[in-house]
């Protein structure tokens, strides 16, 4: 076992050092404003179950849905045990489709059935 010891000692005294490498500098590229998706971007008008959730005004689809969740905190719809089911009282339950509760995640599908 000593001599593989040796070995490596005079392997290693045989190899010349590695210098590092100075690599160029890197110029940080400006990052440009995130611009947002057009199609989010379009007023849509709610329908009149939604309308009643949200005010009747055309708006994005990003504010329905933030408005939605500002109604459902407000109203402490969602569910205490599993925080994703949204519980629905009688606005939502027309938006829901008859549905008692849905998923946080089904949320946006059924926006879009209706907002035009």
């Amino acid at each position: 076992m000593a001599k593989k010891v040796k070995k490596a000692a005079k392997k290693a005294a045989k190899k010349p050092a590695k210098k590092a490498a100075k690599k160029p500098a890197k110029k940080a590229a400006k990052k440009s404003a995130r611009k947002p998706n057009a199609a989010f971007m379009v007023a849509l008008n709610p329908s009149p179950a939604l309308a009643a959730v949200i005010g009747n005004k055309a708006v994005p689809r990003t504010e329905i849905i933030k408005k939605l969740w500002a109604y459902i905190k407000k109203n402490g719809l969602q569910d205490s045990k599993n925080r994703r089911m949204i519980n629905a009282d009688e606005k939502l339950k027309v938006v829901f489709g008859g549905k008692n509760q849905v998923s946080m995640f089904d949320l946006a599908k059924l926006v879009g059935k209706h907002a035009k």
